[in-house]
């Protein structure tokens, strides 16, 4: 059987990114059957150059989704041109995927300062952060990453591989600049910024590059399940 036909099938399938171990372990006996005595590294060589031989492929014009590399791993998804038909089948299946304004503001501010506290990111918002740190712990968009070594030892907070994966992120440091996030929030949901903070937006991708699959959530109650009530971080008792 074709290498290069097992590995297409292998992402096309796989729910989440799968990385270059988990396709040798899936591969290797048929590899073998093929070519008797392979070595681990040639074995890994060879899967990683049919890879790059798919990932060029399907960069081509002719196709609309892509194969990338997100989150340590590889995986399939529509390519940025085809995102706007794309949403538009996916909203009309099942709910999108809501956040309010504050989870919004609240995870812009830990993907860009990050690791950090819940106090650090009251005062840079200027409201008490901690039911939205809830809320997007809850969606599993942040995750915890240890202790700050200060006095009381507040929980630092960072963001998680659920949170590249809805984005479209390989890493991090594919975010765009804070500027352009804050004009991309602003063209998103201006309609949605006079009214209280408790007010649900949908959620939209700040890459360029993240598939439409991000911006959808299975829960049909995802809506309501996103108010928060916020107190200014100044009348909070200290």
């Amino acid at each position: 059987m074709s290498l290069r036909a097992q590995l297409e099938a292998i992402i096309y399938a796989a729910e989440t990114p799968i990385s270059l171990d988990q396709i040798s372990s899936l591969v290797k006996e048929s590899l073998l059957a093929e070519i008797p005595g392979l070595d681990p590294a040639e074995m890994k060589s060879r899967i990683r150059a049919t890879l790059e031989e798919l990932i060029a492929d399907y960069s081509s014009g002719n196709h609309g989704i892509e194969i990338r590399q997100v989150a340590g791993g590889y995986r399939m998804s529509t390519k940025p041109e085809q995102h706007d038909v794309v949403r538009a089948f996916a909203k009309s299946l099942k709910p999108p995927f809501r956040l309010s304004l504050p989870a919004l503001e609240t995870l812009a501010v830990i993907a860009y300062k990050q690791p950090v506290t819940v106090p650090e990111i009251s005062e840079i918002r200027g409201v008490d952060a901690g039911g939205v740190i809830a809320t997007l712990l809850d969606r599993k968009l942040i995750t915890t990453a240890g202790r700050k070594a200060v006095i009381g030892r507040p929980i630092l907070y960072k963001t998680s591989k659920e949170f590249l994966l809805r984005f479209g992120l390989s890493d991090i440091h594919e975010l765009p600049s804070m500027e352009e996030f804050e004009k991309l929030l602003a063209e998103s949901f201006q309609s949605d910024l006079l009214p209280s903070e408790g007010t649900l937006v949908e959620a939209s991708s700040s890459s360029p590059s993240a598939s439409p699959s991000a911006l959808e959530d299975d829960s049909s109650e995802a809506a309501s399940a996103e108010e928060e009530t916020e107190t200014p971080a100044s009348t909070k008792p200290e």
